[in-house]
């Protein structure tokens, strides 16, 4: 996506069609079309963007960040991973790449920060037909994708959890208590910011939409570096905006959202008060 709008953008800046370009860069009319327009987004190739690049006159710091964008797709873990569905290809691109992550979780503990058996027992819930292997894999494909977290530098995480989600019960009390316990354990780290959002709050910003994630880096001096995309999890696939109008009120509802939400401190205290109630 963000991809495809760079080619874009550097097409439109030097005035050229996608013919003049195609030919320049010494591929075909419909790669071009096909880059420019996201398409088989895992074949990207870093020499292909490159000639593109060059053809539309990018300078040098424009043409090395699509370069990495593509190269982070390539050379991803989850480009080959078999438990990994093609819908969420693009996210944990985008992750690499992110210098932050701003995540609104009104059902389920984020991807990120979910323990093993906590995403063992989500995954048996919702393949109910699906044999132990497979549930197996994409358990792993799971906790593989936390590793961003562990990367430096650090990427940027910022959750605001609904209450409601430390009540309900995934798995067992044991299951729910080591989760609850993960997520304080996190909480403390520098690079992570968690808050609670309480239930006696009654409506809040995010009104009846559900879980999303707003990816971005912000590079001012490399405009053509920076990256702002939302990712909106739905049942068994998902959706990604990147309109400059649609990001702004993502951003917008984030910033309500975290300044409902309780501090950083209380929301330990109501971590911990969740905890005491799975394990009465």
């Amino acid at each position: 996506m963000q991809i495809a709008r760079g080619l874009q953008a550097l097409r439109s800046r030097a005035g050229r069609t996608q013919t003049e370009v195609a030919k320049l860069a010494g591929v075909s009319v419909g790669t071009v079309n096909r880059y420019e327009s996201w398409q088989d987004r895992a074949k990207l190739r870093v020499p292909t963007v490159r000639a593109i690049a060059d053809a539309c006159d990018a300078t040098s710091s424009e043409r090395d960040a699509l370069v990495q964008l593509v190269s982070s797709q390539e050379s991803g873990w989850w480009m080959d991973h078999p438990a990994v569905p093609e819908i969420l290809d693009p996210l944990v691109s985008f992750e690499a790449y992110a210098s932050y992550e701003h995540v609104w979780a009104n059902a389920l503990v984020p991807g990120l920060l979910q323990t093993p058996r906590y995403a063992l027992a989500l995954h048996q819930a919702a393949e109910v037909r699906a044999d132990a292997e497979a549930i197996s894999s994409t358990v792993d494909a799971r906790i593989q994708r936390q590793s961003i977290l562990e990367r430096s530098p650090a990427l940027h995480l910022w959750v605001v959890l609904d209450e409601a989600v430390l009540r309900r019960q995934v798995g067992d009390k044991d299951v729910m208590a080591e989760q609850i316990d993960h997520l304080m354990m996190m909480a403390e780290r520098p690079n992570i910011d968690l808050q609670v959002l309480p239930a006696s709050l009654g409506a809040h910003a995010a009104g009846s939409g559900g879980h999303f994630i707003l990816l971005g880096r912000d590079d001012e001096r490399d405009p053509m570096a920076s990256m702002a995309v939302v990712y909106l999890e739905l049942h068994r696939r998902g959706l990604y905006l990147d309109a400059p109008d649609d990001v702004r009120d993502y951003k917008i509802m984030f910033d309500y959202l975290r300044s409902g939400a309780a501090d950083p401190a209380f929301s330990l205290t109501l971590l911990a008060n969740a905890r005491q109630e799975h394990t009465r």
